[in-house]
């Protein structure tokens, strides 16, 4: 432990709260303590303060109409649209000028975009685009890195009324098909390739790989982000240069589309249990608007703000904030291509003194990997201009919270802790920043207008310093809509727990564990679905296990999460191999190959483990409780409802050998 670590422990190890600096309450969005009272009152009527962020085309005549519950509709019978929302307006009220997105490389190239600059860049798309064929309503897919045309494309989009499917830059050819074809899409934006740590990567091979397997004709527009550093590629038929698309639109100009407030505005796949994808529904006036007021009340942006979220634009972190609540704001969001530790370990904080950055918003992942190279790296860097701290994706320990706080925030920074999903679309459950006592490794209240609860498995609350799940007991306007053409797995998924429909009583259900306290703060304890969280990142156990089952030779596999210093979970296969397979490093290697094809690096197992069997109970369901507890180290619970109890103690040996 260095010097500054030790004294961090010993400074701030028993303090267990944190007030907000009066110099930041001073400036911030949102500062009166009456809020949740108000939005406790008026509700659902209160949240005609986040729809008063947007400009419409026709006013809403309804807040909620709540009719056809759990199909909840938000501001009824207005209309809008999304992209006019975040350019034109703020060029209407004179900021033309002003930086809307400030791009950095890999590599060290920038790029900086005005509202203006973005209009044009957003309509000439538009135009190309609907030269290609594009109509309202058709779902364009976007399998792009973090440049500039990604959210160019996704609004370009929305100004037409196409709702745009955005893929995981890092995931892989058969994810891609995968997710092409549910979303039944005919459209693909991607690019030639992009840098990591340095390196060129081809990624149009892997789009036209994805491609081979999608069952429809696929109009493609590619980026060409290498230039003369690429890979030569040629495109194929019915494949167009993003470029001279743009060009042969030169000074077009394409009148945002009057989308109704519940018309989709994209969907976003996220992992589930049984293997597929969930296609989450997000429709255009509700999710605006939430994110939009989340981003003014939670991460205090200003139009004045550079602010800088450093998440991917393939997650829903980045649609929401990255792309539609800052920029809906008018304030300058920032992108960076790279990885935090390229070239240097404190590229991060480089960028941030460079682009004098006032709020920061990342993950703990992020955070653990910054502590573990050591404090030397921000120190070495002016973070001054930093105001507000956030993190995003997964639970932050305290000791994570405090260096963050220590030699981030130079302890005059709040952090907002935030858990959401990408279901809700934005933040539900966290601090205001000016408002409320900063607990390090609690999330905080439910946000105003929130109504989440901690309750037991028969639906009843859980006295203050006890364990449960998290439950949100009404709606809010950034919800879900439903799961893409597949209605009846919406309700299963998310409303079937706890909801009593027979009295029109509707509870959703995250799926994740929690506890509160006496102050009704919320301490988000993870997942209690099939569902690993690597690095913020959401894998279905299901999809992972099917990858490996793919492997020529092996006959089962279970796939848990287990703790891990950087990445909060990682993923450990638990294998049994056909009959004539040998237990090898070869066999290992085949089937991490096997699940990085099929779904992407961020999926790589960890360990896996060969086992002849796994413990199953006499049902024959796997006991994945038990197999968690062995990747954790942990000690073991009760077997006495396995039909093979001797092959825990088999696997735990094989696994702490390893």
């Amino acid at each position: 432990m260095s010097e500054g670590d030790a004294e961090l422990e010993a400074r701030l190890a028993e303090q267990e709260a944190f007030e907000p600096p009066e110099e930041f309450v001073a400036q911030a969005n949102v500062t009166d303590e009456g809020i949740y009272e108000e939005f406790e009152e008026n509700w659902p009527d209160c949240w005609e303060r986040a729809a008063d962020l947007l400009d419409w085309y026709e006013e809403y005549d309804q807040v909620l109409d709540d009719g056809d519950a759990p199909f909840y509709e938000w501001f009824t019978g207005g209309t809008l649209n999304a992209s006019y929302n975040c350019v034109d307006r703020h060029i209407e009220d004179g900021r033309g000028d002003e930086v809307a997105i400030e791009w950095v490389g890999e590599l060290g190239d920038t790029r900086t975009y005005t509202f203006e600059d973005l209009r044009t860049e957003v309509n000439e798309f538009a135009a190309a685009l609907r030269e290609l064929g594009v109509e309202e309503d058709d779902v364009v897919t976007m399998y792009l890195p973090m440049i500039p045309e990604l959210p160019i494309a996704m609004l370009a989009c929305a100004r037409i009324g196409a709702p745009h499917s955005v893929v995981f830059a890092g995931f892989s050819a058969e994810a891609l098909a995968t997710r092409m074809k549910s979303a039944d899409s005919s459209y693909l934006v991607t690019c030639d390739g992009y840098y990591r740590r340095g390196d060129a990567l081809d990624h149009l091979s892997k789009a036209n790989e994805g491609l081979d397997d999608v069952d429809r004709d696929v109009t493609t527009v590619v980026v060409d982000r290498l230039g003369e550093e690429g890979f030569g590629h040629d495109l194929g038929e019915n494949q167009h240069d993003y470029a001279e698309l743009v060009s042969e639109q030169e000074g077009a100009t394409v009148e945002p589309v009057e989308r109704d407030a519940e018309d989709m505005l994209f969907l976003m796949y996220t992992s589930g249990t049984t293997g597929q994808p969930k296609g989450v529904k997000h429709t255009t006036a509700g999710y605006l608007a939430y994110t939009a007021w989340t981003s003014h009340a939670v991460l205090d942006v200003k139009p004045e703000d550079t602010y800088w979220c450093a998440a991917d634009i393939g997650w829903i972190t980045g649609h929401s904030y990255i792309v539609y609540g800052p920029l809906a704001l008018g304030t300058t969001s920032l992108m960076y291509e790279g990885t935090p530790d390229y070239p240097e370990r404190d590229r991060l904080w480089e960028i941030v003194e460079d682009y004098g950055v006032d709020v920061f918003y990342t993950a703990p992942t992020a955070i653990r990997a910054f502590m573990k190279w050591g404090s030397q790296f921000p120190e070495k860097r002016d973070l001054s201009s930093l105001r507000l701290l956030g993190t995003v994706g997964e639970p932050i320990n305290p000791r994570a919270w405090k260096w963050y706080y220590k030699y981030i925030g130079g302890e005059e920074c709040p952090i907002v802790d935030t858990w959401w999903q990408t279901e809700t679309g934005g933040m539900m459950v966290t601090t205001l920043p000016a408002i409320n006592t900063m607990k390090p490794g609690s999330a905080g209240p439910p946000l105003p207008g929130i109504d989440a609860r901690v309750v037991n498995a028969a639906g009843e609350e859980v006295e203050a310093g006890n364990a449960g799940y998290l439950t949100v007991n009404r709606p809010w306007p950034g919800m879900l809509r439903t799961l893409y053409n597949n209605d009846e797995r919406f309700i299963n998924e998310y409303w079937q727990e706890y909801s009593d429909p027979d009295a029109d009583e509707w509870v959703y259900f995250p799926e994740d564990g929690a506890k509160i306290d006496e102050d009704g703060y919320i301490t988000i304890l993870g997942r209690v679905d099939d569902v690993i969280n690597v690095s913020g990142h959401r894998l279905g156990t299901m999809e992972i296990e099917s990858a490996i089952v793919g492997v020529e030779g092996v006959a089962e596999a279970a796939v848990v999460g287990g703790t891990h210093d950087v990445k909060g979970e990682a993923v450990y296969a638990y294998v049994i191999l056909e009959e004539g397979y040998d237990e090898s490093d070869e066999m290992r290697g085949r089937i991490v190959e096997g699940v990085e094809d099929a779904i992407g690096p961020i999926a790589r197992p960890e360990q896996v483990v060969f086992t002849p069997e796994l413990p199953k109970t006499r049902s024959g369901k796997i006991m994945r409780r038990l197999l968690e507890e062995i990747a954790n180290g942990e000690e073991l619970g009760d077997t006495t409802t396995l039909r093979n109890p001797e092959v825990v103690e088999d696997i735990q040996a094989k696994v702490q050998g390893d």
